[in-house]
């Protein structure tokens, strides 16, 4: 998948309970209280996604290098960690390389993601190795074609890309792109900044201009030409976040296009966020739905009510879209967090025999080779022709064996695809564009938010003790974001209540700048 081949999402019943540490359940659905006999006081994690595993991670964090004396809980009512990140395989069989079903890559700029898959000791795939050539397809024709994979290595200079745009806009795109990573990059500073309201955040950190505006505006301000932003721009904005250029705002424009290494772990992403949570020190209850939360009458408390009982927390960390929980908030916190609509994404996986789709579907002769990966534009559209019927396919290399079966070969090996479509592709077009089909396996997501342009965003900071670590996600939604986030969150919800963050009793962080050298490899959180 490509960048932000989301970028964060995305179930399979067979990986449940195949963790390497203890995870207490409960006795019943039905029992009245989970056990009250802890002495500590604890926070609760409402969500294991990358956000809700994150921050028991740096809440242990905190509590190894400062002996905060707090547990955690972490709540789930799916069957397994990952949230949007998860995986599925060919034939329902676990034997076969595992296909990403959700949040698929991560890229050279996501420090946490790239850490912990270093310090996890996990296996990562370059996809930027990849050399099969990428089309962009208006729904009638291909305007562009980019041979070699190109279009995630050097795309800014190939020739095609020159000849059809000219010089300028892909060199002030490249420098665009550029200047946001190097500003993104200040997260994992030691100086990066904490918030507790992204509105004045975005104003003080001058990222109103690449909120508050579509990025086909802001690319045309900045004298990029109009149809380089509504073709190569937004082949990347639909397969990345399934929203068109006029549309998606230009902080996420920019984030589609910043592919410089683009990496997965190759048994599936979702083990980050496994590790996270083994290298926690958290409880964690899945199949357990957050049916209510609650002040505790007289106190600072917050009583978490569940499907399993119920139980007091000093502090609760919401680390899932709130109007996707179905959780009962007290009248006046839920009046503070916004309706946020979210795509509706279809993700059909399959495998079949054709090495490439069917020249006959794109008008192309019977002898031509389709590009295995063919991204999308809305351009055609606009000029009055008609809407691709999909958003992205893309082939992921033949079906094969892992594991202790790795050595041996499978006969006639076939290849395996993916598609994003904003609607259910049927299997009639899916016998139209590939002709033989083995295997399918469908799944709708919620995938990521509708990231119109705005300059207001949810509170992060919910009330006292009582912290919402996607309110992010209108910013900006990956999974290193949400990673991002959850250090904040954290880090403001322990100095409020513990008097001590993740990395000491500094709030603000810039004192700690002036003391040493930063480490070229400094990334806040896993350092101090």
């Amino acid at each position: 998948m490509h960048r932000l081949l989301v970028y964060s999402l995305f179930v399979c019943t067979s990986l449940a309970f195949q963790f390497p540490f203890s995870i207490p359940i409960f006795k019943s659905k039905d029992s009245a209280h989970i056990e009250q006999a802890h002495v500590s006081p604890r926070i609760a994690i409402i969500g294991a996604g990358a956000g809700g595993t994150s921050a028991a991670f740096w809440i242990s964090k905190a509590k190894e290098r400062f002996g905060i004396d707090v547990e955690i809980d972490v709540y789930e009512r799916s069957d397994y960690i990952g949230g949007r990140s998860t995986v599925v395989y060919p034939y329902d069989d676990p034997t076969f390389a595992p296909l990403e079903l959700g949040a698929s890559i991560f890229v050279d700029a996501n420090k946490n993601l790239m850490r912990a898959s270093k310090e996890f000791n996990l296996t990562l795939t370059a996809f930027e190795d990849d050399d099969s050539n990428t089309g962009i397809w208006d729904g009638q024709h291909f305007v562009l074609v980019i041979e070699s994979g190109s279009y995630l290595k050097s795309w800014w200079a190939t020739l095609k890309v020159l000849w059809r745009y000219g010089y300028t806009a892909p060199t002030r795109t490249k420098a665009i792109v550029q200047s946001v990573i190097d500003r993104f990059l200040g997260f994992y500073a030691p100086d990066s900044p904490r918030w507790d309201d992204l509105s004045v955040f975005t104003e003080r950190f001058q990222w109103v201009s690449l909120t508050n505006q579509t990025a086909s505006d802001f690319l045309e301000g900045n004298r990029v030409s109009p149809l380089f932003a509504r073709e190569l721009v937004e082949a990347a904005t639909r397969v990345n976040y399934g929203q068109n250029v006029d549309e998606i705002h230009a902080l996420g424009g920019a984030a589609s296009m910043a592919a410089t290494g683009a990496s997965g772990v190759v048994a599936g992403n979702f083990l980050i966020f496994e590790r996270f949570l083994q290298n926690s020190t958290a409880n964690v209850f899945l199949n357990t739905n957050v049916k209510e939360i609650q002040r505790k009458p007289g106190t600072s408390l917050w009583t978490v009510y569940t499907s399993a009982g119920s139980q007091t927390y000093k502090g609760v960390i919401l680390a899932a879209p709130f109007h996707q929980t179905d959780i009962t908030l007290p009248s006046d916190l839920a009046e503070l967090i916004p309706p946020q609509p979210y795509v509706d994404l279809h993700v059909t996986l399959l495998t079949t025999r054709s090495e490439h789709s069917r020249p006959g579907y794109f008008g192309l002769t019977s002898n031509a080779q389709v590009p295995a990966t063919i991204l999308t534009t809305h351009e055609g559209a606009r000029a009055g022709g008609v809407e691709p019927e999909f958003n992205s396919i893309s082939y992921h290399g033949k079906v094969r064996k892992v594991d202790g079966a790795a050595e041996d070969a499978v006969t006639d090996p076939e290849s395996t695809v993916k598609i994003f479509s904003k609607e259910r592709v049927p299997d009639e077009w899916l016998e139209t564009v590939f002709g033989n089909v083995s295997w399918v396996y469908r799944k709708l997501w919620q995938a990521y938010p509708v990231l119109l342009p705005t300059t207001e965003f949810p509170p992060v900071k919910l009330d006292q003790g009582f912290y919402y670590v996607n309110a992010f996600e209108p910013f900006i939604s990956t999974m290193e974001t949400e990673t991002i986030a959850s250090r904040n969150v954290v880090d403001l919800l322990l100095h409020e209540e513990f008097g001590s963050g993740i990395c000491g009793a500094l709030l603000s962080g810039t004192e700690n700048a002036t003391q040493t050298t930063t480490p070229a490899d400094f990334v806040l959180g896993w350092d101090c």
